[in-house]
């Protein structure tokens, strides 16, 4: 434990990258086949998730931070850390990572070795964007990102694959160049106030979020800039449009990352960069970012209703979904970043699972379309109910995980400063998301078998229960106990809201209210 503890975010954040090596080396040297670079993968990865379980216990521990000298020129430092905001996006990452493996083992037969050197590659960079406590940094590790997904959808994507790729490229790596841009700029403005030029981003949210080293006009700038980075990422209605075609485009293994991890990167980066560093200009811009935020969950609703394309509808539900997490966001109250944090992994684990099942029907049947299917319930009974709970948890039905993290939004928007409208225009977004998942649950699982095709498919075999065991698992953990998570999550939610919220919190309805279902504090 010694050793452990002071190195484990470096060795989350370097194995994948050393495993690809290995990949690489295997192959070269030793002659491995697909199937041994396939296992090499997988339990890479599989000791990758067992090495983050023990941040549930040390998230809190300075001994867990790593800060060393890196690029002395500009100030730069290997500062990695873990808070109860990056914690649960961490597990998620360990996790997603050996389903998304195992999820291709049969479906990916061209390129083997590139394409599983590419996801571990991959979950380096997500790791690293989520541990990152500099700003040159994070900046790497978001980059790092760009590259594999860029090939993982232009490679063993679809038909429109490469059209799929450059689009997903081009708008993040316009949003990426502004916010470099605006690191570089706080970068001076700050080494200027006070004489220490760093990138630390604990050192820069403690002096900037607390004082007036910035002007407002100055923090206006530096909230777009970075803003539009991570709102790309999100994807926040009007930027979205690149997502439909690289989740309809991505093999089922790159979609289930796109979802599961990739989009809370832009919602992580709100939360860790734009509230707490420009808590001014957050405020400034909260009732546009409130009406996007509406806009995008209803019309991602509306638009996947009338979707033929299944996995272009789950496309869509994220952008209606991901509008929730901004909402909670922007409401600067404990409940709604609270449910903003909830909703993140609840996103991940739903809607990746949903993923994971298009990705089984369509390598049964190699189509899509909704049409094409049509009571399912017969041949694929266990995939029909599971999929039947998976729809579920995604629509909020209480008890599965979606429900908590809506509920809690919808609380913190409701007695935020922002109008009380909003809240309610979003809050049909939970009947819209029922209406087209159900609908598709209907002209899919449910009815008599219509096409002859369908009629003798296999049901789920046993690497594809493993695949979606633990996601199922924790829809309900996370429905029935949500302050497993919550709890931990609390502090850094709350020392958030005490920078961003100058104005007292809005009062409780009833005495003594909990800050999160079923905790006191």
């Amino acid at each position: 434990m010694d050793f452990l503890k002071p190195n484990l975010l470096l060795l989350l954040t370097l194995l994948p990258t050393v495993a690809a090596v290995l990949l690489i080396l295997a192959q070269k040297f030793a002659g491995a086949g697909e199937e041994g670079m396939r296992r090499i993968a997988l339990g890479s990865t599989v000791v990758i998730f067992l090495l983050s379980l023990p941040l549930i216990g040390w998230y809190d521990d300075p001994a867990l931070t790593m800060n060393l000298p890196w690029i002395d020129a500009i100030g730069a430092r290997f500062h990695l850390g873990v808070d109860g905001m990056s914690l649960w996006l961490v597990l998620l990452t360990t996790l997603t990572m050996p389903i998304a493996v195992l999820s291709g083992w049969t479906s990916v037969e061209k390129r083997v070795r590139e394409y599983l050197v590419f996801m571990l590659l991959l979950e380096t960079g997500m790791i690293g964007v989520f541990v990152s406590m500099d700003m040159i940094l994070f900046y790497l590790f978001w980059e790092v990102v760009l590259v594999p997904m860029y090939f993982l959808i232009g490679v063993w994507g679809g038909e429109r694959r490469i059209y799929a790729a450059v689009k997903f490229f081009l708008y993040t790596v316009v949003g990426s160049l502004l916010m470099l841009a605006a690191m570089i700029s706080l970068y001076f403005i700050h080494g200027k106030a006070t004489g220490n030029y760093t990138f630390d981003i604990v050192v820069l949210t403690k002096a900037l979020g607390s004082s007036s080293i910035l002007t407002l006009e100055t923090q206006k700038w530096l909230f777009l800039a970075f803003a539009l980075a991570f709102m790309i990422k999100v994807p926040l209605f009007p930027l979205h449009t690149w997502l439909p075609d690289a989740h309809v485009e991505a093999p089922t293994a790159g979609s289930v990352i796109l979802a599961a991890v990739l989009l809370k990167m832009g919602t992580y980066g709100l939360m860790r960069f734009n509230l707490p560093l420009f808590p001014e200009a957050s405020h400034y811009y909260a009732t546009p970012i409130f009406v996007l935020a509406v806009i995008g969950i209803v019309y991602g609703a509306l638009v996947a209703m009338v979707q033929p394309d299944v996995k272009k509808l789950v496309a869509y539900s994220s952008v209606s979904h991901l509008g929730f997490v901004v909402l909670g966001i922007f409401s600067f109250t404990d409940k709604g970043l609270e449910g903003a944090l909830y909703q993140m992994l609840n996103h991940g684990v739903s809607t990746g699972a949903l993923f994971l099942f298009i990705g089984f029907i369509y390598e049964r049947r190699h189509t899509r379309q909704i049409s094409e299917f049509g009571g399912l319930a017969t041949p694929m009974p266990v995939y029909s109910t599971l999929f039947v709970i998976t729809c579920l948890a995604s629509a909020g039905l209480p008890l599965l995980n979606g429900f908590v993290g809506e509920f809690l939004i919808l609380l913190g928007a409701f007695f935020s400063t922002q109008h009380v409208a909003f809240t309610a225009i979003a809050a049909t977004g939970m009947i819209l998301s029922a209406v087209y998942l159900l609908w598709m649950l209907q002209r899919v699982v449910f009815g008599e078998v219509t096409n002859p095709k369908n009629a003798k498919l296999q049901d789920l075999n046993t690497r594809e229960l493993v695949v979606i065991a633990p996601l199922i698992i924790l829809m309900v953990v996370m429905g029935v106990a949500p302050n497993l998570f919550l709890d931990r999550s609390h502090k850094a939610v709350e020392e958030v809201r005490k920078v961003v919220d100058k104005t007292p919190a809005a009062p409780a309805p009833v005495e003594s209210q909990p800050t999160h279902l079923g905790a006191t504090h």
